[in-house]
């Protein structure tokens, strides 16, 4: 196997784990805990990719919401982002930030939510 053919392997790989929701934390709009963490994302967005990969090497609880598979969902994020469906979109205690970094999200986890959530 050529190293190309091997770089193109792993990518593929990586590619589709970061697509994929998290068992635990997938959800619907209506059974997400809007009081807690919610992140809006859509498969093969690269920015909910590199979020969701960096939050999940935090200790951080939260939910995981594909608006592509739930209509309820995608019109949320449309209200919040002047009528387009940006993601990744994130509400932390039904505070909506769009396309927010790790910091972003955890900094406003320390100013809305229990410093221990």
């Amino acid at each position: 196997m050529s190293p190309t053919t091997f770089i193109l392997i792993i990518a593929f790989v990586v590619l589709v784990i970061t697509n994929l929701p998290r068992r635990d934390r997938a959800t619907s709009y209506q059974d997400a805990d809007h009081r807690g963490v919610v992140v809006y994302w859509r498969p093969g967005c690269t920015y909910c990719m590199r979020l969701r990969t960096r939050l999940r090497f935090t200790r951080l609880r939260y939910s995981e919401v594909n608006i592509w598979g739930d209509p309820e969902a995608a019109a949320f994020v449309r209200s919040v982002a002047d009528g387009n469906e940006t993601v990744p979109t994130v509400t932390v205690a039904g505070e909506a930030m769009v396309n927010p970094s790790k910091s972003q999200v955890l900094e406003a986890v320390r100013t809305h939510l229990d410093p221990q959530a």
